[in-house]
């Protein structure tokens, strides 16, 4: 025959082998953990805690860019006034950043 036929490898006489091949990919998930998924969650948080601190009166910036001020809120919506007599209602998860107090008047 031209092929020699194959023999498999002895299994070295440790049990710890397969743990040790294991590793490296164990030592992956937890730096991604760490790095990636971890933040994420945390920024999550940070955000939901924000939109339910909304209160009538807060000046803030949407995701589309608009700044305004909130009119009304209820559950899911709020109104925002983006210049005199002009609202907009939008959902309540556009809101993206809560401005300080008097940032409107120094746009203007």
């Amino acid at each position: 025959m031209i092929i020699s036929p194959a023999f498999a490898q002895a299994a070295p006489a440790g049990g710890d082998a397969g743990l040790m091949s294991f590793l490296p990919i164990i030592l992956m998930f937890v730096l991604l953990y760490f790095l990636m998924i971890r933040p994420q969650m945390k920024r999550a948080k940070e955000q939901k805690a924000m939109i339910e601190a909304l209160q009538k009166g807060d000046e803030v910036v949407t995701a589309g860019g608009i700044v305004g001020r909130i009119t009304k809120i209820s559950d899911q919506y709020v109104t925002v006034e983006v210049a005199p007599n002009t609202e907009v209602v939008m959902q309540r998860s556009a809101v993206q950043v809560p401005l300080p107090k008097g940032t409107l008047k120094t746009l203007q």
